[in-house]
């Protein structure tokens, strides 16, 4: 059962529908008893970084969530959900996760045509193959909608790259534990494939 983690933020229902669509067991777990139960796990996020991080602690499942990643329960991190995934975001001044040695930052478009926040569809291109990239081809097209993303500290762990001015970490992935800075919720054909494809990693 893939649990999607249910703190008060995220396109949960949106999800879901996406699971439904593809006959997997899916169900949002809001206490800590059902997200040990779990089999997978998805940390969605939309807003502003301290907002969401202080919402999962709050909600008293951000320890859950550190359990789950300890006994190598899948996790996919989506959009703010793949930026608490880090040390800290230039966004706020709470800590995140820690989970991925990185750090969040904003895009700065100085004086170039650059529109802030990226919003819309965009090419990504793998760095190196994954399971949860299975069937996926090269500069298959993903939806989003940010203003900061993620760096690395160890290139190893940049799964999918974009280009948006410059080339930023479109997917990273260290163990088990993956982000998307895209919206596979939104992402149609794509997105399915790569849900799809996390529920078997």
């Amino acid at each position: 059962m893939i649990g999607v983690v249910d703190y008060g933020v995220g396109n949960l229902g949106s999800i879901l529908n996406m699971y439904r669509k593809l006959g997997v067991p899916v169900t949002t777990v809001s206490r800590p008893e059902a997200c040990a139960a779990a089999d997978r796990l998805i940390l969605p996020g939309i807003g502003a970084f301290d907002a969401c991080i202080s919402r999962l602690r709050d909600s008293g499942l951000e320890q859950s969530v550190r359990d789950a990643v300890t006994r190598r329960v899948p996790l996919l991190g989506i959009c703010v959900g793949m930026q608490m995934l880090t040390a800290g975001s230039e966004e706020g001044s709470l800590p995140g996760l820690g989970l991925i040695d990185a750090r969040t930052v904003r895009f700065r478009p100085g004086s170039t045509d650059l529109k802030v926040p990226h919003m819309g569809w965009n090419e990504v291109r793998w760095d190196f193959p994954d399971p949860i990239t299975e069937g996926l081809e090269d500069l298959a097209r993903f939806y989003f909608v940010h203003s900061y993303y993620v760096v690395c500290a160890d290139t190893a762990d940049q799964l999918g790259t974009t280009r948006y001015g410059q080339d930023f970490a479109a997917a990273v992935r260290h163990g088990r534990t993956y982000g998307v800075q895209f919206h596979p919720e939104k992402s149609h054909r794509y997105g399915l494939r790569l849900l799809g494809n996390f529920a078997r990693v």
